[in-house]
């Protein structure tokens, strides 16, 4: 069966990517705890943070080649706004030679907790910046038409990702926060996520010890 595509209105965009940051956080917090317990290697471990590693990079391409050129259109001459948005662009950049050092420790047997701490807290900052910049300035400036095209794309982009993407935002999550993310998607994806995305997806025992 193939997957079914998200197509988000706008409000649904916001939620989406706002989820996706809570769930990158968990993601980095959980392997912040393994390390800790010197079980950042185990084998559920290493396959929850390929799969961060996964849906980061498909998040941040989603940004950079739809989402922030939209953005650079519309705000296109206002050198603080152009400013901010570059500032967030290069620190998401700068997370995957942070990504790298964690791959080199896991691999070369070192102690993973400085590599882990440093990508920790490049990673809030960065999201922290984009919730209170980056968004904030698209959600001001886009019109309807901008996130539907967004949405569009991101549809398209992302199709075959959606049984991964979607079990794994409402991982451990509160209810009310899991509630609000599913209410958000199409009926059709509610569904396939409760019978079979979410049952295969803790079947995986990501990040499980």
């Amino acid at each position: 069966m193939e997957a079914i595509a998200i197509q988000p209105r706008e409000m649904t965009c916001h939620t989406i990517l706002y989820a996706a940051h809570d769930a990158f956080r968990r993601d980095v917090d959980r392997l912040a705890a393994a390390a800790a317990a010197g079980k950042g290697r185990a084998s559920h471990v290493r396959a929850g943070w390929e799969n961060f590693k996964d849906l980061f990079r498909v998040h941040h391409d989603l940004e950079e080649r739809v989402l922030w050129p939209r953005v650079e259109r519309a705000v296109a001459g206002r050198r603080a706004e152009l400013a901010a948005l570059a500032e967030v662009r290069a620190e998401h950049a700068g997370i995957e030679p942070l990504i790298g050092r964690v791959d080199a420790a896991m691999d070369d047997g070192g102690d993973l907790r400085p590599a882990v701490a440093d990508l920790r807290a490049a990673l809030e900052m960065l999201l922290r910046h984009k919730e209170t910049g980056a968004l904030t300035l698209a959600e001001s400036v886009l019109a309807d038409e901008e996130w539907r095209a967004f949405a569009a794309e991101a549809g398209r982009s992302c199709e075959t990702r959606t049984p991964q993407f979607v079990p794994w935002v409402v991982d451990g999550i509160a209810p009310i926060q899991r509630s609000r993310f599913l209410t958000a998607l199409p009926a059709p994806v509610r569904e396939l996520n409760r019978v079979m995305w979410e049952p295969h997806y803790r079947k995986r025992r990501l990040w499980s010890v």
